[in-house]
């Protein structure tokens, strides 16, 4: 048992791996929704357009 806590004690992580993944993840989203944000709109205003009209 003391094997074990000690090994989970030493772990210290990749921090500075969590932080690059992160910001890499919030990049792409960013970009993502730029390229798609004005299509999106698009879709939704017809859809929106349709239920109103209906």
């Amino acid at each position: 048992m003391n094997k074990t806590l000690k090994k989970l004690s030493d772990e210290s992580g990749d921090v500075p791996g969590w932080v690059l993944i992160t910001l890499m993840t919030a990049g792409l989203v960013v970009l993502m929704w730029g390229v798609a944000g004005p299509a999106l709109k698009g879709v939704f205003d017809q859809a929106m357009h349709k239920v109103v009209s209906f």
